[in-house]
């Protein structure tokens, strides 16, 4: 029998002019914003829905990486 999977400690979301990256905790990690009208894209530098869509997907490998005990301590 093939081990089961648990789902990711993470979600994305489409709030409509971004995607949020989130722990199921609620933490939000991440905003890709996008614009799908060239004009205003270009104007903002926003990314197309489709350029934010492969972003968000870049993002997940990092997701997968445990935190060292550096980047844990409070400043």
């Amino acid at each position: 029998m093939p081990a089961r999977r648990s789902p990711p400690p993470w979600s994305v979301e489409d709030i409509g002019a971004a995607f949020v990256v989130k722990y199921s905790s609620g933490q939000k990690l991440a905003y890709v914003y996008y614009e799908e009208m060239p004009g205003r894209r270009s104007a903002a530098k926003l990314l197309s829905q489709d350029e934010a869509r492969r972003a968000k997907h870049s993002l997940i490998p990092l997701l997968k990486l445990k935190p060292t005990s550096a980047q844990n301590e409070v400043r």
